[in-house]
């Protein structure tokens, strides 16, 4: 009897899979890519039309010998690897390894690990995919020469292993740039001012915020405010105005693997790289309590909002049957709109949309399940009807000015009966409902506060994936390692949510800038990418693409190698001396920065941290400010005689003080601004 081989990338999707076949299929894995260009070299034949060298990756000669065994017994041979470019590569270099007859080698595909899905996928067997195969040469080759030609020249100049990357280094540059906004923020002053009204024959006040006079004004200065509430001192109020009205929420769409990571790092905390890899579990398959070993969702890289017939016809009957016919969106549910997508693939979803969180909760661990129960109430929230609610709006004038009040009753929940998150609470205002147009009304208390704008906030790894997808930078696999590589190379310090930019990631995201600006330039990026796609769907060929770019790299490394040899960092000596054995001790680079060393090196090992003056007294204590850095490293102005002296900032101080109030004056791009918000005081810099 005809016996087949089934190749899939993991041990888990194979355990999967091998369920749903028959005795006369076999199922092995090929633990990911068994083949890739060699470590030591850059491995490209540039004489040869930049052909890429590929060797048997390390380890994998064993697991290639029993692959080879399996092969010979087999009449016919199925490629299962992932639906994408890479999973296509990895079955074209599992055909060059293992030396398949093409006659009897098929290509198959599928989006989620079932029983239909893999049959359905057997019928329908094809070719490689050659276009998704060299799209995915193309990036790796776009990679390793940048990757290969810019690292050695950064060793060069911080002394470390440090490394750049096509994807990651622009990425380190949004980051810079963000950082750059954050410190030439200059906060600027505003009020707020609020009424408290008695209604004749309601218990409960009435809390409205001030408007205008009667258009809409932003209160500036404490001047503004005083000459407001002198002129409504006494006042007499009426409504003027009350508007009711509808609003609807629309359903969300299912989800892509950019707003998967960006939902699950706002709502459950999850690193962008956790979130994958535990969708990675829950696609691959899970020892579910009745059912076996299950794929419980889709596959997990995708940029497509697009559900089959199959399972959209599925999830309307479970709507259906458990939330009423009347909660079914008509039509095919809200649509993403926008950049092009690779739609190749469905969006993530269940594959079995009766299997509720709740059935399976015990078969999952604690992350599994909150991950599961994400996705599978987005999904079944997609094709519920939009959310109504009732909303008012007050208008109340008196003394010439206005103040406003509005709110919202939720009437029909709609899709929210399944999917909603804290921030979905409704606006209520019970009073608002009562208020006539004849209700009389008191002024009670008058409440204004002063508030300071807020700078840009900083990138969290949701809020990154965002901007890199709306960038049009990297793709749905390359966001969580590119990342990850930066907090892991320090060159990004993660704490709490947010990502800084480290002294480590500025001097090399300043060294990419200078000398090689195309590289971390956006919209060039952006336009690899396009060209990338390109590839993929057939109309661009992928040496073209590396033919139009290596010739700019390397002028760029060469002008860069000629400007780094002229550039030494030796060992400045410091007045600071070695305790241990009475030498001046020198300020070393290591790889998180600066650091005091002995340079008796290896008789004498002595280290300290190295703080950096930068000729400013502090204000409290009159000690020296000195550039410090968290554990994390990113880098902050503190006082040296820290823990005694408390005072610190993010932005550089100046040595000039601060006029007014004689605090500290602090560097904000071409401007000197006051460290006291209150204060207020804005000059600018000098020799600006």
């Amino acid at each position: 009897m005809a016996k087949n081989l089934i190749i899939v990338e993991s041990p888990a999707k194979s355990k999967t899979i091998k369920k749903f076949l028959g005795k006369n299929y076999e199922v092995v894995a090929s633990n990911g890519h068994v083949r890739d260009m060699p470590k030591s070299q850059m491995g490209i034949d540039f004489d040869n039309d930049f052909e890429p060298h590929y060797i048997t990756i390390r380890g994998k000669g064993e697991l290639l010998a029993g692959l080879r065994k399996e092969v010979k017994k087999a009449d016919r041979i199925y490629l299962a690897t992932d639906p994408d470019r890479e999973g296509e590569a990895i079955s074209w270099h599992l055909c060059q390894a293992l030396k398949l007859d093409p006659g009897k080698t098929s290509r198959i595909t599928f989006n989620e690990i079932t029983k239909n899905a893999v049959k359905q996928s057997i019928k329908q067997s094809r070719e490689i995919d050659m276009d998704l195969v060299d799209a995915q040469q193309a990036r790796r080759v776009l990679d390793r020469m940048v990757g290969y030609s810019i690292s050695p020249l950064l060793w060069q100049k911080v002394k470390r292993g440090l490394s750049a990357g096509r994807v990651q280094s622009v990425a380190l540059r949004i980051i810079a740039d963000r950082e750059a906004q954050i410190d030439a923020f200059i906060p600027s002053e505003y009020w707020t001012l609020e009424a408290q009204f008695s209604i004749k024959g309601i218990k409960k006040p009435l809390v409205a915020k001030y408007y205008g006079d009667p258009e809409k004004r932003e209160i500036s200065s404490k001047e503004e405010i005083e000459r407001i509430m002198a002129e409504l001192e006494g006042a007499d109020y009426r409504v003027s105005d009350i508007k009711k009205g509808e609003r609807t929420r629309k359903p969300p769409v299912p989800f892509t693997t950019s707003t998967l990571q960006q939902e699950c790092s706002k709502h459950l905390n999850f690193a962008t790289r956790k979130t994958m890899q535990i969708a990675q579990q829950l696609y691959e398959g899970v020892q579910v309590k009745g059912h076996g070993t299950i794929g419980l969702i889709t596959y997990l890289r995708t940029d497509s909002t697009r559900i089959s017939e199959e399972a959209d016809a599925a999830c309307r009957a479970f709507i259906s049957e458990n939330y009423g016919e009347e909660n079914l969106i008509e039509g095919k549910g809200t649509v993403k709109n926008g950049k092009k997508i690779q739609d190749a693939h469905e969006a993530i979803r269940p594959t079995y949309v009766e299997l509720t969180p709740v059935q399976i909760k015990e078969s999952l661990t604690r992350d599994q399940f909150r991950l599961y129960q994400l996705i599978w109430k987005r999904f079944v929230a997609s094709r519920m009807h939009s959310a109504k609610y009732e909303t008012i709006s007050v208008k109340i004038d008196g003394g010439g000015h206005r103040f406003t009040s509005a709110g919202s009753k939720l009437v029909m929940p709609g899709f929210m009966a399944v999917y909603q998150h804290g921030e979905d609470k409704e606006e209520a205002n019970a009073v608002l409902g009562r208020l006539k147009k004849d209700s009389e009304l008191t002024a009670g208390e008058l409440r204004e506060e002063q508030h300071f704008t807020q700078p840009p906030a900083h990138y969290t790894e949701a809020s990154l994936v965002k901007a890199l997808e709306e960038l049009g930078i990297g793709r749905p696999s390359t966001y969580a390692p590119t990342i990850s590589t930066l907090i892991s190379r320090r060159y990004v310090a993660k704490e709490q949510k947010n990502l800084y930019l480290s002294e480590l990631g500025d001097i090399v995201n300043q060294i990419m800038v200078s000398a090689f600006p195309s590289i971390v330039d956006v919209n060039f990026t952006a336009t690899m990418e396009a060209l990338l796609d390109g590839v993929a769907d057939g109309s661009v060929e992928w040496k073209t693409i590396i033919r139009n770019f290596y010739p700019d790299l390397e002028t760029a490394v060469n002008q860069a190698e000629d400007a780094l040899e002229k550039i030494e960092i030796e060992d400045e000596v410091t007045d600071v001396v070695c305790e241990h054995c009475g030498r001046n001790m020198v300020i070393k680079y290591g790889p998180h920065g600066k650091f005091l060393a002995c340079p008796g090196f290896p008789e004498c090992r002595n280290t300290k941290p190295y703080y950096e003056k930068i000729g400013v007294q502090c204000p409290k204590c009159g000690g020296d400010i000195v550039i410090k850095k968290t554990q994390k490293g990113r880098r902050y102005y503190g006082c040296v005689n820290n823990p005694d002296c408390d005072v610190m900032t993010w932005q550089k101080p100046s040595a000039e003080k601060c006029p007014k109030c004689g605090s500290m004056l602090l560097e904000k791009g071409n401007k000197l601004a006051c460290m006291d918000p209150a204060c207020g005081y804005l000059s600018k810099k000098p020799n600006s």
